[in-house]
């Protein structure tokens, strides 16, 4: 059974813009994962959000802080409060859409569909689970569990025999120790999420080796934040 050890910082939150560590540092930190899932230039983000998001999202800056957190705005940085203006600038086009229906779901969720400079469609799902913490649910439409608590590895592959033992053997010839390793898959053989975080920092190189599978599609990095 996997346990944590809680920290003050896990009960009080970080230091943040906002009136609240859920709506806002907690919003923000799920935009800032899900950014970290492409690597080209964002065109468009839409914002769809659920529960207590969906009703409180502008009054509580939830808007703003999803908006810095594609910027890559981190919880003290004061540009928050403005981030519209800095989307503006940087030829980000965001929008906001409220799904009231949806019940058997957690309060504080939201879908973010990123749309890159090629046209290419990003879905992430995330939940703020208190004390400016998230995790995301959801990497398109394959249910995952990622905090990005740990140097992690994300990469998109087939879902065949081997691409796990291969993967591994380049992370061993990197020296890097797997502390968690997850995967997930829509069905078998099609297509799989493998996370896998590790104790110590990753280097590029080893997304350019992974990414030489042939069996992989994609690999990116979320550092330990």
């Amino acid at each position: 059974m996997y346990s944590k050890e809680i920290s003050v910082f896990d009960i009080i939150g970080p230091n943040m813009i906002g009136p609240s560590s859920s709506h806002t540092a907690g919003a923000l930190r799920i935009a800032r994962l899900a950014k970290r899932m492409v690597k080209k230039s964002i065109k468009h983000v839409k914002f769809v959000l659920y529960g207590s998001f969906a009703e409180t999202y502008r009054g509580h800056g939830t808007d703003r802080a999803l908006v810095a957190g594609i910027l890559g705005f981190d919880t003290e940085d004061y540009r928050i409060k403005e981030s519209f203006k800095h989307a503006k600038e940087a030829s980000l086009e965001y929008s906001f859409e409220t799904n009231n229906k949806k019940q058997d779901i957690h309060p504080n969720t939201v879908d973010i569909q990123i749309t890159d400079e090629n046209d290419e469609l990003t879905t992430v799902t995330g939940v703020s689970i208190g004390g400016g913490r998230a995790v995301i649910k959801k990497i398109n439409g394959v249910e995952v569990d990622l905090s990005g608590d740990y140097h992690t590895l994300v990469i998109r592959h087939r879902d065949l025999p081997g691409v796990i033992a291969s993967v591994t053997k380049i992370l061993s010839t990197f020296d890097i120790n797997i502390a968690f390793m997850k995967l997930y898959r829509e069905t078998k053989g099609t297509v799989a999420y493998s996370i896998i975080e590790a104790d110590q920092p990753i280097i590029t190189d080893i997304i350019s080796e992974i990414e030489k599978l042939t069996s992989v599609s994609q690999a990116f990095l979320i550092e330990k934040e």
